[in-house]
């Protein structure tokens, strides 16, 4: 598209032309943001998103499914194709442009795109929330972009009212609100977010707690696994956690639980939701959600307390038994690094809270080059190779 094209189509995006008009644009402009040039010159055009965004609200458009509906002002003018294509069509738009981290400033500053997201995201009859929550998603990724994001989220709708509707599986019939989660998740990336998450006046964390084992979609068991990893960065909550005010424990070790059987004496000092699991239990399907779970627990075992925990309660025996069961390389080393705090001594007086060691600059680097020398052997299995070994 060139800009004489982007003159022309802008004509054409206006709530006075003709319903299969508007519908015919829309759809080229998704078309053209398909591309990452394509999303690049769209975001060079501040009048064809204001464009687009007036189109999101336009009236003389019926959200019905009803395929023979009259939709201008003028009554003899009937079409035959979906009357809210046009509106899915500048959702879709958007999700990719927003996928593009050059255009986040575009969208959020000069568009303001944020307020009418979240105030149809509010609204339990939008049939495009789905699409919302992708646009939020994909802005509130890049580090720049996601404080504004929570920002509006936070006077718009609120960290606890966001959790509410994800919870709420029936609130919108017509969405189904999964990538709520991933959005969560980034915006726990934030001190400001996990305060709110973590308030310990809030029943809000909680709620989250039972979606680590929703089957129904990776998606959402992602969003919130990645959602309780970034809060475990908290290390002065650990203790409130663990605790039975939150329990988190039973919650990250049942995905990462299989059917093996152990003895009655390793049974006996595992949370009461994993003793004696059935013979057709399954783990977590997917190898980066297991991952992150493991670095969950790795976290948690950051303070003197947590580490406490998770030995008493017999974490070691259910993680021997899942690095026998793992195949996944990355895994694997995740699940080994957790076993060796597991199953080592306490740390010297004085570095009980491994979260607040100050580690001296020679040490980091050579943990670097260590984690370095460790991925690099990781994707020569992955590959086939044999570390060591160039390949010609």
């Amino acid at each position: 598209m060139n800009e004489a094209e982007a003159r022309e189509l802008l004509t054409f995006l206006k709530p006075e032309s003709r319903a299969d008009v508007k519908e015919g644009a829309a759809a080229c402009v998704l078309g053209v943001s398909g591309h990452r040039d394509g999303a690049l010159f769209l975001g060079s055009k501040p009048d064809v998103l204001r464009a687009l965004l007036t189109l999101t609200s336009d009236p003389s458009i019926t959200l019905t499914s009803d395929p023979s509906i009259t939709l201008t002002s003028d009554p003899s003018i009937t079409l035959t194709s979906d009357p809210s294509k046009v509106i899915k069509d500048v959702y879709y738009t958007f999700i990719n442009l927003s996928a593009e981290e050059p255009l986040h400033q575009v969208l959020l500053s000069e568009l303001e795109l944020l307020p009418l997201l979240c105030k149809n995201l509010l609204d339990p009859t939008f049939p495009f929330s789905d699409q919302i929550c992708s646009v939020l998603c994909n802005l509130s990724r890049s580090e720049r972009s996601c404080p504004l994001v929570f920002k509006v989220l936070q006077d718009k709708v609120g960290v606890s009212k966001l959790v509410e509707i994800f919870c709420c599986e029936t609130f919108n019939s017509k969405a189904t609100l999964h990538y709520i989660g991933p959005l969560l998740s980034n915006l726990s990336q934030l001190q400001e977010a996990r305060d709110q998450l973590l308030d310990p006046e809030r029943c809000v964390l909680q709620r989250l707690l039972p979606f680590t084992q929703y089957e129904a979609s990776t998606v959402r068991r992602g969003g919130v696994i990645g959602t309780l990893r970034n809060c475990c960065f908290n290390h002065n909550r650990h203790e409130w956690l663990l605790s039975n005010h939150v329990d988190i424990l039973p919650f990250l070790l049942l995905p990462l639980a299989g059917p093996e059987e152990l003895s009655e004496e390793e049974n006996q000092g595992l949370p009461v939701d994993l003793q004696f699991l059935p013979e057709d239990k399954q783990r977590e399907p997917d190898p980066d959600l297991r991952k992150m779970l493991l670095e969950t627990l790795l976290l948690l075992c950051a303070t003197s307390r947590g580490r406490s925990v998770l030995k008493d309660r017999h974490v070691y025996p259910l993680m021997r038994e899942f690095h026998t069961w793992e195949t996944n390389p990355e895994v694997q080393s995740a699940v080994e690094k957790l076993i060796q705090v597991l199953i080592g001594d306490e740390p010297q007086s004085g570095m009980e809270n491994l979260m607040e060691v100050s580690i001296p600059e020679e040490v980091e680097q050579k943990l670097k080059e260590a984690d370095a020398k460790e991925q690099e052997e990781l994707n020569q299995v992955q590959t086939g190779s044999e570390p060591g070994l160039n390949q010609d």
